[in-house]
């Protein structure tokens, strides 16, 4: 019931970031459909594009728990837990044909890390009955996704996007030694993600708010059965939210 609860509460935390998303577009298509001057009306004919992005993302980790969880009742409950991180890119778009286009958004992204919070029927004389663990994480995330564009309505155009992804984690902790307060993690991961967003027109660049959800497709956890709060979990996926502002030529 604890792990329901704390991802409940990560997906409810979501679901409001994802709600003032959609208003603060709304409002903003509403405002700039008063502008009636078509801009760049030949940038849907040109076969590539680039641009650069900043985004904000909010992630946690999908666990499920170990047999040995149910079997030693040192630990009464895991709950995960995420704190936001931002991400810098480069953007390349190569146009297939009026609707359809490929996109590749290399990324750094800096923060967001990880946390599981677990309850301690005996903790030692160095634990509390409440600890944290966090896993901080820098990744470098490489993504191929497919655009589909709708019709262009003056000078705004929304789109759907699809693709998949391979992350590799810079501050990994797979290879940690003598880490008995760990969760060891994979530095590699790759999944699956689906968006939507909002082209604006303007004469020099388009500006383009968009929303990503990520899921990971691995179990990026390197379980260690002597460690005591790692061998209580099996698998962990990741989860992520990104929210983006997007600037292209």
């Amino acid at each position: 019931m604890s792990e329901r609860k704390g991802i409940t509460n990560c997906k409810k935390k979501l679901l409001k970031q994802l709600t003032l998303f959609i208003c603060s577009i709304i409002l903003s298509i509403s405002a700039y459909s008063q502008y009636k001057e078509q801009h760049r009306s030949n940038h849907d004919d040109w076969p590539y594009y680039f641009g650069l992005s900043i985004s904000y993302n909010h992630s946690y980790l999908h666990p499920s728990k170990h047999p040995k969880f149910l079997q030693d009742d040192s630990i009464l409950s895991v709950d995960p837990g995420s704190s936001g991180g931002i991400a810098l890119g480069l953007l390349g778009t190569l146009q297939v044909s009026p609707r359809f286009s490929l996109r590749t958004n290399p990324q750094l992204i800096i923060g967001g890390a990880k946390y599981f919070t677990y309850s301690l029927r005996y903790p030692t004389s160095n634990e509390n009955f409440v600890e944290k663990k966090t896993l901080p994480s820098t990744i470098v995330s490489l993504p191929l996704q497919v655009k589909f564009n709708s019709d262009r309505i003056g000078n705004f155009r929304t789109y759907l996007l699809g693709g998949v992804k391979y992350d590799m984690d810079l501050a990994s902790n797979s290879q940690a030694r003598n880490a008995e307060d760990l969760v060891k993690l994979s530095n590699t991961d790759y999944g699956v993600e689906a968006g939507i967003g909002f082209n604006f027109y303007f004469p020099f660049v388009t500006f383009s708010p968009e929303i990503k959800i990520s899921n990971g497709l691995s179990n990026i956890h390197s379980r260690d059965p002597n460690l005591k709060y790692s061998n209580v979990l099996d698998k962990l996926q990741s989860r992520m939210i990104v929210f983006s502002i997007i600037l292209e030529d």
